[in-house]
């Protein structure tokens, strides 16, 4: 039976059953007759059985008399006729597991084996075992199949002595189909009688020497058996299992036997090319891929961005209506340096899952155009180009339209080949895909995605790979043209930051090498009368140009500007009155500065367009993109509405202009909701970081993931220190803010990634009321926000060591100081 976790298991083991067969017993039957056959049901159903146990009483329990009872009365040999074993799963889980059967005690999961005794010819048994659970809305789904055919026995020439050559023997073969999805769909039924037919006859025609090769030759000849039975292999990719016995090998011993398991892409010669017959339109549907992008000549932000964008508007390229194509996923940017022509600019490096109906084929053929309508030229292997587009993995699939298996793996010109032959070398590939599918299980090689990663992610190539944001020039330029209409127009890029792709001890700077790191300062400009730390000093037009060309004298790497303050008790403002402060303000700068990059401190959609119209080129949005709503956050009911509108809105926004976006965990009203003991599971001094990680990460997780998300490169997370958080609440975000980003389980059962794994941080400890607390704890002396300058020269200092990409600060000059130091020291 199906192995299970460690629950109880209430089981009922070959309970015998006689129904009617259309499929037939050891003989076929005429076409539309059915036959009674004997079968074995066994039965395992997960039940707690403590409170029976404890009470000694049945009715805590499922009653397995009644359920036997139930089961034969409901399927005997007065049902009508079934076609196959499949339809008698499934009638089988309707008894079980739907509320509307009154036959059986109703269960939430059921792991089923059916064994016809009475097989087709030269079989002992064949059967069926799966795992079904129940769903909402009354139904239910197997999520596990496994067809077996027990001994059959062949006869053939088979073994290495002269003598075993001379005459056949016999051969016992098991085979297993196993699918990892809802297996008991007309799609995955097998034809045990045509099945055991063909390997009976193939087995029976073969000669080798050796065990393996045939174990071998058996899995195949099943797995070509079954590619031919299905018309979409790349959703139902199945996995057989094959034991090859010779019983007269050994004088002393029963049988020597081969055991071994197999799928389509352990034989790629057989299994590749016949992709090329490929279904119509009508026959399609949508399949999940994984491709890598590069670019390093021109633009190569744009390059890819625009890449991006026609991707996703295949009609416009391929002139096919029905074709679509959506990217679900986008992984961080990296620099990189190029490989195997070294003499060349630096690549820019990312990649991205798309969900799609296009054949592999015809998905090359996309990008091909793509690549030629953003650019590229023909240039040396490996060597520059505008952008390029590649299929790393297609579903499942292993695809190779070679005519024959060249021993040169650089020549694919033309040819399309699934997964690259040189992927398990190249970090630059391997990384992107680790920032989204870590788990995927490579078809060819069996590693994950995290294991080539880390077998090529050596200490030596450590500082070889940096990740990327880059802010693009907005507004457009006045002389800009855009040629392609279909699709919105990307921005040329005015800057990019770069920083360390992996998480960077303090001690790097004398374990080289390492990317520099280098914290940037993010000046903040408040165009409010109310602002908690400085309302009222930088809201008129001639005060923000003066603090603006400060900011660029000094070096900060941008300028935040807001209208509306976010302290407690703040007076709300309408989204015009907002715009009507921040648009003058961010059009003045940024003609005075235009090279200045620019942020717009808000959660509103429209003032977040506005800003960027008039020269910013970053949202800054404390509420994570889900507005002013109230505490916690719900993505389904009527509390959802509102701030799921507000996250389209923004992510509409944020695509539009292709702008990096500062993500901050908040729980509405910065001075409430301080409790995280939910999160009390992952121990003292983790509690509010954990408690970070699984609130912000899910809406950074609504942001990126799923189609007309952020690209994943854009995110900034800020930890929202003194936001929703007690003292002791601030100073363990401040002080371990690493852990926040680290590519950690979290959960309480700790089986869920880090959702905020490897994203850059954002950490504004400026002037916050938490400070003035310590102060006033350590001197008693209370404090104004103007009067915590070395208290937050503390705090950055912090941020800088723990490895923040940018500070948000008040006091330009000082706090620029401290971030030179502290970055020297770290």
């Amino acid at each position: 039976m199906l192995s299970l976790p460690q629950r109880d298991t209430i089981c009922i083991n070959h309970l015998v059953l006689t129904v009617p067969l259309l499929s037939g017993a050891v003989w076929p039957k005429a076409l539309g007759k059915a036959t009674l056959q004997p079968v074995l049901i066994s039965l395992s159903i997960p039940h707690g059985i403590s409170s029976t146990a404890s009470s000694d009483d049945l009715s805590h329990s499922i009653n397995y008399s009644l359920l036997c009872s139930s089961l034969r009365d409901s399927l005997n040999d007065k049902i009508a006729p079934l076609e196959t074993l499949e339809a008698l799963s499934a009638r089988i889980f309707d008894i079980l597991l739907l509320r509307s059967s009154t036959d059986a005690p109703l269960v939430s999961e059921a792991h089923l084996k059916i064994t016809q005794t009475r097989a087709p010819l030269n079989c002992k048994a064949v059967g069926v075992e799966s795992r079904a659970t129940s769903l909402p809305g009354n139904s239910w789904a197997a999520d596990y199949v496994k067809h077996f055919c027990e001994n059959l026995e062949c006869s053939t020439i088979i073994g290495i002595n002269p003598c075993e050559r001379e005459e056949r023997q016999i051969v016992r073969v098991n085979v297993s189909i196993e699918r990892s999805e809802s297996g008991v769909q007309r799609h995955n039924w097998v034809d045990f009688r045509s099945l055991a037919r063909t390997l009976h006859e193939k087995i029976g025609k073969s000669s080798y020497q050796t065990l393996e090769a045939l174990a071998s030759y058996i899995a195949e000849e099943t797995l070509n058996y079954l590619w031919n039975a299905n018309p979409d292999p790349f959703l139902r990719t199945p996995f057989v299992s094959v034991g090859a016995a010779k019983p007269s090998a050994i004088v002393f011993a029963s049988s020597s036997e081969i055991q071994i398991r197999r799928t389509y892409s352990d034989y790629p010669a057989s299994f590749t090319r016949q992709l090329q017959s490929e279904p119509t339109h009508a026959d399609r549907v949508t399949r999940t891929v994984a491709l890598a992008l590069g670019s390093n000549l021109g633009d190569r932000f744009f390059n890819i961005e625009l890449a991006l964008r026609l991707l996703e508007a295949p009609p416009v390229v391929l002139g096919i209506s029905e074709d679509t194509v959506h990217v679900v996923d986008t992984s961080f940017m990296y620099e990189s340096t190029p490989m195997y022509v070294t003499d060349q600019p630096s690549f820019i490096n990312c990649a991205c899952v798309i969900e799609t109906n296009l054949m592999p084929l015809e998905l090359l053929k996309l990008l091909k155009a793509i690549e030629i309508t953003v650019g590229r030229v023909p240039s040396v292997r490996n060597g520059p180009r505008a952008v390029d587009l590649d299929i790393i993995f297609y579903a499942g699939a292993v695809i190779d339209t070679r005519e024959s298996l060249q021993t040169e793996l650089d020549d694919l010109e033309g040819e399309l080949v699934v997964p690259h032959p040189r992927l398990a070398e190249r970090e630059f590939v391997l990384k992107p895909l680790n920032d989204m599918i870590p788990d995927f299980i490579h078809p060819v090689l069996h590693q994950s995605v995290s294991a080539l990663l880390a077998a090529v992610e050596t200490p030596a190539k450590t500082g070889s790979m940096y990740k990327v944001i880059p802010f693009p020039q907005c507004p457009l330029p006045t002389n800009y043209v855009f040629p392609h209409t279909s699709v919105d127009v990307v921005p040329p890029t005015l800057t990019h930051w770069i920083y360390p792709s992996v998480h960077q001890p303090a001690h790097a700077s004398r374990t080289a090498p390492w990317a520099p790191r280098e914290t940037r300062v993010m000046a903040t400009l408040n165009a409010t009368p109310d602002s908690f730390s400085d309302g009222a000093t930088h809201n008129t037009l001639p005060k923000a140009l003066e603090y603006a060309q400060s900011a660029v004298a000094a070096g900060a790497g941008i300028l935040d500007v807001g209208g509306y303050s976010t302290r407690p008790g703040a007076a709300f403002i309408t989204p015009e009155e907002e715009i009507s402060r921040v648009e003058p303000t961010i059009a003045a700068i940024h003609a005075a500065h235009p090279q200045l990059s620019i942020s717009i401190d808000t959660f509103r959609p429209d003032v977040a367009r506005a800003a960027i119209s008039a020269g910013a080129n970053c949202i800054n949005d404390v509420y994570a993109f889900t507005g002013r709503g109230s505490y916690p956050f719900e993505e389904t009911g009527d509390a959802a509405g509102g701030a799921l509108k507000c996250m389209s809105a923004m992510k509409k926004v944020a695509r539009e202009f292709a702008v990096p976006v500062v993500l901050m965990h908040s729980r509405g009203d910065a001075g409430s909701n301080k409790d995280y003991n939910a999160y009390g599971y992952a121990g003292p001094g983790e509690t509010v970081s954990e408690g970070v990680r699984i609130e912000l990460g899910r809406k950074v997780d609504l942001i990126v993931k799923g189609r007309g998300g952020v690209r994943r490169w854009l995110v900034i997370v800020d930890p929202g220190v003194g936001f929703s958080k007690t003292l002791g609440g601030n100073l363990e975000v401040l002080r371990d803010a690493a852990a926040i980003t680290a590519d950690v389980s979290v959960g309480s059962s700790k089986t869920q990634r880090n959702p905020l794994a490897g994203y850059p941080q954002l950490i504004g400890a400026s002037r916050k009321s938490f400070l003035g607390v310590i102060l006033e704890q350590g001197t008693g002396r209370k404090t104004e926000p103007k009067e915590r300058g070395w208290a937050t020269a503390a705090a950055v200092a912090c941020a800088v060591q723990q490895g923040a990409l940018v500070v948000r600060v008040h006091d330009l000059h000082e706090m620029i100081d401290v971030v030179h130091i502290a970055n020297a020291l770290w």
